[in-house]
């Protein structure tokens, strides 16, 4: 799956955003603000006309903290920001050079741990006020600044200008600084996410977002009465037959699929009324994945997958095991 988006702040000036949805902009990513409770001049007003275009956004926080507890406060202003707005995608934590070169300046050395401890207090906090947590990077700060198990815990979203990024795993990857688009006088970075985010916060009930995506279609006197399911990154017929107590065959033939082994990301899927979800999901790990990549594709989050199989620590676990998800 590849949905395009950009990322804005107030070095993109007044925007035309019905310009911008016209491009096809599928997502935004919005600076709320920095530090310690400076909001982003553009903030409210690019805020107000996604949310009245309908334009999906998340936001991040540049921070300039050198303390847990500061990082925690850049958290609380964040939210403070944002709590008005049907906010769609993640919670960003922008830690880079000029947060270490601030830090330098007030006497602090930012180290792997401590700018670790950064990311965690500010995305704990995040997720403590009920939002979907996100920390961004480049493949410098990965391997010099943050420990590797930052990504067990939240999704990541990646910076590297290039045809190709040299990771794997990333919900949201910005491929570049030099975008051009409707709207926006000047560059601007372009970005995929490789997840249908906004369903995966929306099905977590996290940002205040409490819609299902599945849902009964009115009732009527029809016989053709039907549960709609939107197919997720992920999911084939067989799992889906398995969630509600059917077979593939079932639903190919009820939705008119030649082949069900070909079936995408944001296709609907019809299901007869009178089967019903079943409570428990199982994935079974393979190698190379995540706790925080398999709560992406499942619609949940990585405490939960906790809560739910009794892991204590997200950096351990093993391929083969078969979890609840």
């Amino acid at each position: 799956m590849s949905i395009h988006g950009i990322d804005v702040s107030e070095f993109q000036g007044s925007i035309n955003w019905t310009d911008v949805k016209g491009s096809g902009t599928q997502f935004v990513m919005i600076r709320a603000g920095y530090g310690q409770g400076n909001p982003d001049p553009e903030f409210r007003r690019n805020a107000e006309e996604c949310n009245r275009l309908g334009i999906p956004f998340g936001v991040y926080w540049f921070s300039y903290a050198y303390t847990e507890d500061m990082a925690r406060k850049e958290a609380d202003y964040c939210i403070q920001a944002i709590e008005d707005y049907e906010v769609q995608y993640p919670v960003c934590f922008d830690f880079e050079y000029a947060s270490v070169n601030y830090a330098a300046g007030q006497g602090v050395t930012v180290t792997k741990q401590l700018a670790t401890s950064l990311v965690t207090a500010f995305c704990s906090r995040v997720e403590q006020l009920g939002y979907f947590a996100m920390y961004y990077s480049n493949l410098d700060f990965l391997n010099r600044m943050f420990d590797a198990s930052l990504r067990q815990k939240y999704a990541l979203w990646y910076a590297q200008y290039a045809s190709q990024p040299s990771i794997r795993d990333m919900a949201i990857w910005q491929y570049s600084d030099a975008g051009r688009l409707s709207g926006i006088s000047g560059n601007v970075d372009q970005n995929i996410a490789y997840y249908d985010l906004a369903n995966v916060i929306s099905r977590a009930g996290l940002n205040k977002m409490n819609r299902e995506v599945t849902t009964p279609v009115p009732p009527t006197s029809s016989p053709t009465d039907v549960i709609i399911y939107t197919v997720r990154p992920g999911d084939n017929l067989s799992s889906i037959a398995a969630r509600y107590g059917t077979t593939y065959e079932t639903l190919a033939s009820y939705n008119d699929i030649e082949n069900p082994n070909l079936i995408f990301p944001g296709q609907e899927i019809r299901i007869p009324v009178g089967y019903q979800e079943t409570s428990a999901r199982y994935y079974t790990i393979k190698p190379g994945d995540t706790l925080s990549g398999i709560a992406l594709r499942f619609g949940t989050t990585v405490a939960e997958l906790q809560r739910l199989n009794g892991i204590s620590n997200p950096n351990l676990i093993y391929a083969g095991t078969t979890i609840r998800v």
